[in-house]
C-alpha cells in the first residue's frame, strides 16, 4: 500500500481567521504543546510538502519499501540525499522557530513535537523538542542497529564520490535534491562501517512507522498538556493527526496556525491563516516575551569542510 501524500478537503467548515486573540491566551494560560510541521520551516529556505509550490508537486518521496527492496534506489536516493545535505545544512532558524523557543523558555510550553527533520527548533533553543520523524542529522544500520554521525557519513561519501557535484534542480523538505538519472551516475553508496549492511538515515520514510515507544511518548506529552497548538503542518499523514485527534477527543482545545486548510480543522478551536513567523513573533510581542534576533542563533560556527555545521545530534535513545 503506498502512503498517504495528499489531501483535499471534503467538508463544508468555517474559514480561517486572522485574530490571533485564541492563541495568544492559550499561550498566556501555559501548558500548550505544540506540534510542528513543515510550513514552520518555509521561511529558512526549506520547502514544505503540499502548499503552493510544495515539494510533491514535483516529487515523489522515497518510500522504505523502495528503499529497502532495491539497491538502484538506495543509490538513487544517497547521490541525491548527499547533495541536498550540503544545502540543507545551511538552513538557520527562523523567526518561527525563535519564537517557540522563547515561549518554552518563559514556560508557557508543556512541550515541542516536531514532524520535521532538520534540527531546527534545536538550533533555535528548543532543546528538548520530540522529532517525530527523527533527524537527518543521524545514520542507522538496517542490520546491526548502529547509529552513526551524518557528518562521518558525508565525509565517507566524499572520499567515494571525489567531484560529485551536480547542481540540484531544487531541495526537498526531507533534504533530497532533485537529480537526474544521469546526474546520478555511477555513485558510490557505502556500507555499515561496523558490519558492511545498509545504511538509512535516521529519518521515518513515507510508509515506514513512528517507533512505537516514540508514539507513545508523544501521546503522554498531549495528554499532560492543557491545549494543542499546530504550526505549519497540513495534518496529512496520521503520524501528526493522530495527536490532534486525541486531544479534541479529550476536549483539549486544538488551535492551528496554517496558511491552508488542514486535515484536522474540523477538530480545531481556531485556525489562523497567517505567515508563521508573522504571527509568532506577533503573539509574542502581545505576551512580553522576548525573542532572540537572527544573530543570536545558537549553532556554532561553521567548520570547514563540515556540511551541516553546529547541529548538535540529539541522544540515540531519546523517544524523539
Amino acid at each position: 500500500m503506498r502512503p498517504t501524500l495528499s489531501w483535499a478537503p471534503t467538508e463544508d467548515l468555517p474559514p480561517a481567521t486572522t485574530d490571533l486573540g485564541p492563541v495568544t491566551d492559550a499561550l498566556s494560560a501555559g501548558g500548550v504543546l505544540v506540534l510542528s510541521g513543515a510550513g514552520i520551516s518555509t521561511e529558512s529556505g526549506i520547502p514544505d510538502y503540499r502548499g503552493e509550490g510544495g515539494s510533491l508537486s514535483r516529487h515523489t518521496p522515497m518510500t522504505y519499501q523502495d528503499f529497502t527492496a532495491s539497491a538502484q534506489a538506495r543509490r538513487r536516493y544517497w547521490a541525491r540525499s548527499h547533495l541536498g545535505w550540503r544545502t540543507f545544512g545551511r538552513a538557520r532558524p527562523n523567526a518561527g522557530h525563535r519564537a517557540v523557543a522563547a515561549f518554552g523558555r518563559q514556560g508557557l510550553l508543556s512541550g515541542v513535537i516536531t514532524q520535521n527533520v532538520d534540527g531546527l527548533h534545536q538550533a533555535a533553543g528548543s532543546e528538548d523538542a520530540v522529532e517525530l520523524h527523527g533527524s537527518l542529522d543521524r545514520v542507522v544500520c538496517l542490520s546491526c542497529g548502529t547509529l552513526g554521525s551524518r557528518r562521518d557519513l558525508a565525509r565517507r561519501l566524499e572520499e567515494a564520490n571525489p567531484g560529485f557535484a551536480p547542481v540540484a534542480a531544487a531541495i526537498n523538505p526531507d533534504g533530497d535534491a532533485d537529480l537526474t538519472d544521469e546526474q546520478v551516475g555511477d555513485f558510490r553508496v557505502v556500507p555499515c562501517a561496523v558490519c558492511g549492511g545498509i545504511l538509512k538515515p535516521d529519518v521515518v520514510f513515507f510508509g515506514e512507522a513512528v517507533p512505537p515507544r516514540r508514539v507513545e511518548h508523544c501521546r503522554e506529552l498531549v495528554g499532560a498538556a492543557s491545549s494543542l497548538l499546530v504550526l505549519g503542518s497540513s495534518l496529512t499523514v496520521m503520524s501528526g493527526l493522530r495527536f490532534v485527534r486525541q486531544a479534541a477527543q479529550a476536549g483539549m482545545p486544538v488551535l492551528i496556525v496554517n496558511r491552508d486548510p488542514t486535515r484536522g480543522d474540523r477538530h480545531a478551536a481556531t485556525r489562523v491563516a497567517l505567515p508563521l513567523g508573522t504571527a509568532l513573533t506577533a503573539v509574542a510581542g502581545r505576551l512580553g516575551v522576548p525573542v532572540d534576533d537572527a544573530s543570536a542563533a545558537h549553532r556554532e560556527p561553521a567548520i570547514e569542510g563540515d556540511p551541516c555545521p553546529g547541529r548538535a545530534a540529539p541522544p540515540s535513545s531519546s523517544p524523539g
